[in-house]
């Protein structure tokens, strides 16, 4: 391992915190040696706030490089989404199922974090810090020490664990400083070590004054609750893709037994459990009157946060970019859909839902089976047949429904699709999202993805995207020089948008919607499925937790606790919350997911065929998924690549 300076740098306070919190209040500091932050209780809060900024949340600011690549938020539309069934990222960027998930491999930041709990024992020694101060900065430092050892475990399986600070040796023998990498079971028990230590000495709340950001007793039980199911279902299941190797047969990464799955299924059960009796904590307006009411709900939770305390457990906050500079992030900059463009420059629209999660969500019928109910767009309810090549169909003989308007064929979706996705013919910043991609003449031949006018039986002149210009559509302008900016699905994100809201004029930065990282509904799931898996805990309890979320978007019924039932509910609940990707890796399920695989797209058509023309739509194959001839994920990427492997001497993972 690379020797680590014995300084560290502050550069900015641009803080995990609240900037109206008195926790921010410290000056920023640049170069500064570690030896004159850590003389006082001032410049040891200084660096909490920088190992804080520096905590790996996978956040609006995350990207394939890792997180905070690009400060200010230029992400260029990336999104984890991206990366599974959820989404397809726009202009085929590159991110696609198969690429990594964002390497993380920081030894520095952990040394800090090791820096920091050092300090604060001899500040507490010198009695220039209170006993109950040091206990809850002991606490948080073990907190961002277990986020951090999480986010490399479940990158690379066993790594190196260091918990104090490493020094030079004066003999000159610095041996010592090269870790081994310890096994995946001991980098997973290190990790759920590291999260006791923190609840024992986190406080159940922060005061305003303080810092409402910061990490509690109930984050770090919910951190648990995560880790233990992963490291769970990483023990259940790591050999369904067969890997090879030194670091396999060392148990570096895998290797792990029945035994120890039970052992973390149990864990996971435990800390959820905890934190839902005793946090206080309560889904966000549990009980709604109507669907329209519960789609608000759910939307409120993201795109305003701060409302939903009562189910939130740990969030991420910004400090707006078009005061402070570029301290927010631009999400919104980049993902809203080309009709709502709120600046003047290229880039807009750069994430399209798939037709796959569209499909996923229940309706109403609420018959206990909590079975999906895909869209209907035929009547002989075939809806598995998706068209590869559209745009050189000559002809449209299925048995399609026509549709008054693009929206009416979703009108009786579970609220959390209108609230988590722009549809086409809904609602969005005051605009009506128009995703049409084509029509049908009147003679019958279709024309897709082309510009073109066609006059209908009734004289009037329709367009192709249903708008003479571009700037009135929002989908499916795939061929021209602006082909990213516009979603090749027929979706959008509307989830952590700011929809109901202005947002900031400035252009990068200027986002300040806080980010979600922990809550409560994750957890019901999380003790749902480790209960199932596992047969402990109670299942009824589980049940009760599933069907729990299932109300508050507006069901009546009562399904049972299956895995099957779990799973769906997890990919609709927590959808574009990045816990896909990680679901599929941790089940190892994604080298199943994507195995040549085109996602899928929904295509409104204006059919001049009948008068008055209606709308059909079109299923049909992604246009960037068809063109790569579909997404492979290959098995060696449940573990990324060791770097540094020839000076640090540690053995590297299978396939690289």
């Amino acid at each position: 391992m690379r020797k680590i300076l014995m300084y560290i740098t502050i550069f900015t306070c641009f803080l995990f915190l609240a900037a109206c919190e008195d926790f921010l209040t410290i000056e920023p500091l640049d170069k500064t040696p570690a030896t004159v932050l850590f003389k006082d209780v001032a410049g040891v809060k200084t660096v909490l706030a920088n190992i804080y900024q520096r905590m790996p949340v996978e956040d609006f600011n995350w990207t394939v490089g890792g997180w905070n690549q690009h400060p200010g938020g230029a992400f260029g539309g990336w999104h984890k989404a991206g990366m599974t069934d959820e989404a397809v990222l726009e202009g085929n960027q590159g991110y696609q199922p198969g690429s990594t998930l964002g390497a993380y491999w920081d030894y520095t930041s952990i040394r800090q974090v090791n820096q920091f709990l050092e300090a604060i024992l001899n500040l507490k020694n010198e009695g220039k810090l209170a006993e109950a101060t040091y206990k809850s900065l002991y606490g948080e430092g073990h907190f961002i020490l277990a986020y951090m050892y999480f986010q490399m475990a479940r990158r690379y399986g066993g790594v190196p664990l260091i918990d104090q600070v490493q020094k030079l040796s004066e003999s000159g023998d610095n041996s010592a400083l090269f870790v081994p990498r310890s096994t995946e079971k001991a980098t997973w028990d290190f990790v759920l070590s590291k999260c006791d230590l923190a609840i024992a000495n986190l406080p159940t709340s922060w005061s305003t004054t303080d810092g409402i950001y910061r990490a509690t007793k109930w984050a770090a039980l919910a951190l648990k609750s995560r880790a233990a199911l992963h490291a769970a279902s990483v023990a259940k299941y790591w050999d369904k893709a067969a890997l090879t190797g030194d670091a396999v047969t060392q148990k570096l990464v895998g290797g792990m037994t029945a035994a120890d799955a039970n052992n973390y299924y149990q864990i996971c059960i435990t800390a959820s459990k905890d934190l839902i009796d005793n946090s206080g904590k309560t889904l966000y307006k549990p009980n709604p009157v109507n669907k329209a009411e519960a789609a608000k709900n759910y939307q409120d939770i993201f795109e305003t946060p701060s409302m939903a305390w009562d189910e939130i457990i740990f969030m991420k906050a910004y400090i707006d970019g078009a005061v402070t500079g570029q301290q927010g992030h631009d999400t919104d900059f980049w993902l809203y859909p080309q009709q709502c463009k709120f600046h003047n420059l290229y880039m807009s629209s750069r994430f399209g839902a798939t037709l796959d999660i569209v499909d996923l969500y229940e309706d109403y019928t609420d018959d206990g089976t909590g079975k999906s109910a895909p869209v209907k767009t035929r009547t002989d309810g075939i809806e598995d047949d998706f068209i590869s090549d559209p745009k050189n169909l000559t002809s449209l003989t299925q048995p399609f429904i026509h549709y008054d308007n693009q929206y009416d064929i979703f009108k009786d979706k579970d609220a959390r699709l209108q609230a988590s996705v722009i549809l086409p013919g809904s609602i969005f910043q005051g605009t009506l999202i128009n995703m049409q991609g084509g029509l049908v003449q009147t003679d019958g031949k279709p024309v897709i993805y082309t510009v073109s006018t066609a006059v209908g039986p009734d004289g009037n002149t329709y367009y192709t995207y249903g708008s003479p210009n571009e700037a009135g559509y929002s989908a499916f302008g795939l061929l021209g020089t602006a082909a990213a900016n516009y979603s090749s699905t027929g979706f959008a994100l509307r989830k952590t948008l700011q929809d109901t809201k202005n947002v900031s004029t400035k252009a990068l930065g200027g986002s300040t919607q806080q980010y979600v990282d922990m809550r409560l509904a994750e957890v019901y799931l999380n003790y749902a499925e480790a209960v199932i898996e596992s047969n402990q805990g109670d299942a009824a309890l589980a049940k009760t937790y599933l069907n729990a979320i299932r109300k508050r978007a507006g069901h009546t019924d009562e399904i049972p606790a299956t895995i099957e039932n779990i799973l769906k509910e997890r990919r609709i609940e927590c959808v574009f919350e990045g816990t896909r990707a990680w679901d599929l890796i941790r089940r190892r399920d994604y080298h199943l997911v994507f195995n040549s695989t085109k996602r899928t797209s929904l295509i409104p058509i204006m059919d001049l065929r009948i008068n008055p023309p209606k709308y059909l739509f079109l299923r049909v194959t992604n246009y960037y998924d068809q063109a790569a001839n579909g997404r492979t994920f290959q098995p060696r990427s449940y573990y990324l690549e060791i770097p540094g492997v020839a000076s640090n001497k540690l053995v590297q993972n299978p396939g690289y």
